[in-house]
């Protein structure tokens, strides 16, 4: 059993590969294939959630990513004891079914379209949310810190705590604690309100340019480190990702942005479309 070789950094949606393995989930099945075009959820930074879909006519019901060890053993997800990408171990993509392994040796796999197509939505909007949250706080750092593609100190690298993507949005928190402030960050008579006006317009912008968006993808394997790209009017923007996305901020439609704080945590909720 090799590295599962994944094609969904390209966009695909469907594909046939041969059955390379099966991993016990629970009382469940967790499928191995050569090549698939499935998106899994990610142990190490688990914001997109796994694609839905079938293999070999079956449902999906989870797609987790595995990590097989030199010596045979398979952990799944959040038990996964190495580091991401570490060299000698097989990094899988595991379809998890209810039903048995088909007796075909090859299979079909279908992801669900739609539901790709809001995730993708929301991972973009995401991203172009970071970075015009970025630019409204740009003002607040009294000290040097690293920044963004566009030049902004970048806020939302060092204070997010959690991000999740949802269909045609996300959720992302951030930590307004004692250690960003130690960075130079003040978050004194924050208005909320103004913060996210500046982001919402510049959002508005960024759609109504209709800029390019794609993914760099060094190769195949599950855990390369592929990049997002956008030609933002700014310049051209990049964060490290291993998700999927739409082709064209214009696809968005709309996006915007609502912003909360409770107990030093902004929390920032993004919808699209």
């Amino acid at each position: 059993m090799k590295s599962t070789l994944v094609t969904f950094p390209d966009g695909r949606t469907s594909g046939r590969s041969q059955i390379v393995g099966t991993v016990p989930v629970g009382g469940r099945h967790g499928l191995v294939v050569a090549e698939t075009p499935f998106h899994p959820l990610d142990h190490t930074w688990p914001d997109q959630p796994a694609d839905r879909g079938t293999i070999g006519g079956q449902p999906v019901v989870d797609c987790v990513t595995g990590a097989r060890s030199a010596d045979g053993e398979i952990f799944l997800g959040e038990a996964i004891p190495a580091r991401r990408g570490a060299d000698g171990w097989d990094w899988l993509v595991v379809h998890v079914t209810d039903g048995p392994p088909p007796p075909e040796t090859e299979v079909e796999l279908e992801v669900d379209p739609d539901h790709r197509a809001a995730l993708s939505a929301g991972h973009t909007a995401c991203h172009l949310a970071a970075l015009a949250l970025n630019a409204a706080l740009a003002g607040r750092w009294r000290k040097e810190v690293a920044t963004d593609r566009l030049g902004n100190p970048d806020f939302d690298q060092t204070a997010i705590t959690s991000s999740r993507i949802t269909p045609y949005g996300s959720l992302d928190v951030y930590r307004l604690g004692k250690s960003l402030r130690k960075k130079g960050f003040s978050a004194e008579d924050l208005d909320l309100a103004e913060v996210a006006g500046q982001v919402n317009e510049r959002l508005a912008a960024w759609v109504a340019a209709d800029a390019p968006v794609w993914l760099d993808v060094p190769d195949a394997a599950l855990t390369a480190r592929r990049t997002w790209h956008c030609s933002l009017p700014e310049g051209e923007a990049s964060i490290p990702c291993g998700g999927t996305h739409v082709g064209r901020t214009g696809e968005l439609e709309r996006v915007g942005v609502t912003l909360t704080l409770e107990e030093q945590a902004l929390t920032m909720r993004t919808t699209t479309g």
